[in-house]
């Protein structure tokens, strides 16, 4: 895991924060785009080579305010944990700090009831920006979050309420699920029971059930350790920590202290060859948990999810290892695949949907947790010297099995693409997909706009500096 190349090209950090506006465009943008398009990633201040990890480093958002037909602004700003102020010489931001450790909130960025909140996994705690992107401060969801949140929480379309599954190194053999109510509230808190200290990324949720990925990467505290001796003594200690919730006492006291913590702190979880790799099956109302095994594997991402007669299905970007001893956290190649849950059977049957090396899925988020048709994903091709490099968008009609590839250009390495529909209740091609895209013969990022249906170019938007590689954006409306 401790790799220069995440320092390096385009996933180097950059070094400062920019305002820009009334940004060029090539085309026409259309004008149902009226919002900001966020996007979150990993933008170390001052890394330790040495130790530095892509998923403990410093959150960065980029945010491209849309309306009438034109790109008014892009900013970039780190989110201010208390590591962040310190390395800028700036006064911590007060706020709640029971809602998880102050590490870096670095993995996503979404809107919901009225806020915009930076999210990240491992127990970390959420930060509140402003609408231009500074941060405002912590948050607890006006107090009714306590112990971390999730990178990925999903929306349900028809509520408007966000579910999340949440892990936490101090929570000992056990995950969290939390239903946060349109009024951003907290309203439903449930602990389930697991066999271990597992690393859960992403779950999935239907109209029935919310799923979870019991996979291989589980708690060791010896991944901290720099010493031999360290490392013997944190093995010595996973064990317990694994089974075994640290007593309130001390959670409280590692939360309130965890701001003064080194932001290259690592990350406590690695591949485990005994642990047995399974999906979890659990009615939202907390009532019955069926257990399936599966290969063993790690999920980053799910596509979607959905109910079926006698069962789910997921589709998801699988890969075949993860955190496998001292290598990078993307040692692999991910390939989409569908897995089919039979409830009559007690089996997962898996099916490849493409062999091509992919990742960072994404559908139109009105069809979360129903059947959808068409998903898109990055593909990528891997470097001896750089590892796992995008190189085009895919767009999947699961219907048919077809998939559009869409490249662009020698040189170029897009991100993740996200869905905007042109209508609320309008068909899932009537929309286009947007992505930032890395060139590197100008050093630069623009934001591709592009026809959902074709994947034909519709705009781009060409911004004065470059996003460097990270994980998740999301276009959130003016409307929302």
């Amino acid at each position: 895991m401790h790799s220069t190349r995440f320092l390096e090209g385009n996933y180097a950090p950059v070094t400062t924060e920019v305002t820009a506006t009334d940004l060029p465009v090539t085309g026409q943008i259309p004008d149902f785009v009226d919002g900001r398009y966020l996007r979150i990633g990993p933008n170390p201040i001052e890394p330790n080579h040495a130790r530095y990890q892509w998923f403990t480093g410093a959150g960065m958002v980029h945010g491209i305010r849309i309306a009438d037909g034109r790109a008014h602004w892009y900013r970039n700003r780190w989110v201010r944990s208390a590591a962040v102020s310190r390395s800028l010489r700036e006064r911590p931001r007060r706020g709640p700090r029971l809602s998880g450790m102050d590490f870096a909130s670095n993995t996503n960025i979404l809107e919901h009831a009225g806020r915009t909140l930076a999210v990240a996994e491992m127990g970390t705690r959420p930060y509140e920006l402003a609408h231009d992107l500074d941060t405002v401060a912590p948050s607890d969801f006006d107090g009714t979050l306590r112990g971390g949140y999730t990178g990925h929480p999903k929306k349900d379309p028809l509520t408007g309420e966000l579910h999340a599954v949440s892990y936490n190194p101090m929570w000992g053999n056990a995950i969290r699920y939390t239903v946060t109510g349109i009024d951003g509230r907290v309203r439903t808190s449930r602990t389930i029971p697991m066999p271990a200290n597992t690393m859960m990324h992403d779950f999935s949720l239907t109209e029935k059930y919310i799923v979870l990925y019991d996979l291989p990467v589980v708690l060791d505290l010896s991944a901290l350790a720099h010493s031999r001796f360290g490392q013997r003594v944190a093995s010595m200690f996973t064990g317990v920590a694994s089974r075994h919730a640290l007593p309130d006492a001390v959670s409280r006291a590692l939360m309130l202290g965890s701001g003064l913590a080194q932001p290259d702190i690592g990350v406590p979880y690695r591949w485990n060859d005994g642990h047995n790799a399974q999906v979890v099956v659990i009615e939202r109302n907390g009532r019955g948990i069926r257990r399936f095994d599966v290969e063993p594997c790690f999920v980053y991402h799910t596509l979607n999810a959905y109910d079926c007669e006698n069962g789910v299905v997921m589709e998801l970007a699988r890969h075949p290892r993860a955190f496998d001893g001292d290598s990078d956290p993307l040692p692999t190649s991910p390939t989409l695949d569908r897995w089919t849950v039979d409830f009559r059977t007690s089996t997962v049957r898996s099916e490849r949907l493409d062999d091509r090396s992919q990742d960072f899925p994404r559908i139109d988020e009105r069809a979360q947790g129903r059947r959808h048709r068409y998903g898109y994903t990055i593909a990528s091709t891997q470097s001896a010297d750089r590892g796992q490099v995008p190189t085009a968008l895919l767009k999947h009609d699961m219907h048919t099995g077809s998939v559009v590839t869409r490249e662009f250009g020698a040189g170029t390495e897009p991100g993740e693409f996200v869905h905007v529909p042109r209508t609320p209740d309008g068909p899932e091609d009537d929309a286009i997909v947007m992505g930032p895209v890395y060139d590197a013969s100008t050093d630069r990022t623009d934001l591709m706009l592009l026809d959902a249906a074709t994947l034909d170019f519709v705009a781009t938007i060409h911004l004065p500096v470059r996003i460097p590689h990270g994980f998740h954006g999301n276009f959130e409306p003016s409307s929302g």
